[in-house]
């Protein structure tokens, strides 16, 4: 039961923080930020909201402090909008599970040369690459 009304307040942090985000931050910083992700700890202190941030890492650098400046902010608008005791910190972080989902595709890329091109070898496949024609 609690892990259930945690998954769904963590789900609702992701979308109203984004919405505040998109909405009411006006500091350019944060432009194209996307949250993917939000955790908040059982005892609501602290949240750690996953971002993935635009312009490399420049501009994610700007972007994590623009985030950082507009926490209070957003802090206050979510007590507003949300039914909990206690709104918690906010904890900025970039999500990186796409630049590691990259990485691995270009190792398996390495590690397997049939997979280049148009994707995973098809079951079926033939040793020498041609398609067995049933």
């Amino acid at each position: 039961m609690a892990r259930r009304r945690m998954a769904r307040l963590n789900e609702q942090l992701r979308r109203e923080i984004a919405e505040i985000l998109h909405r009411e931050v006006k500091d350019p910083r944060v432009e194209g930020v996307v949250v993917t992700g939000a955790e908040a700890a059982p005892d609501l202190t602290t949240a750690r909201v996953y971002v993935t941030l635009p312009g490399g890492a420049t501009g994610g650098t700007e972007a994590l402090d623009g985030l950082r400046a507009a926490a209070p902010f957003i802090r206050g608008e979510l007590g507003r909008r949300l039914r909990v005791r206690r709104v918690p910190e906010l904890r900025f972080l970039a999500d990186r599970s796409l630049e590691h989902a990259m990485r691995i595709e270009r190792l398996l890329d390495e590690a397997l040369p049939e997979r280049r091109g148009t994707g995973a070898a098809e079951p079926g496949d033939e040793e020498d690459g041609e398609v067995d024609a049933r």
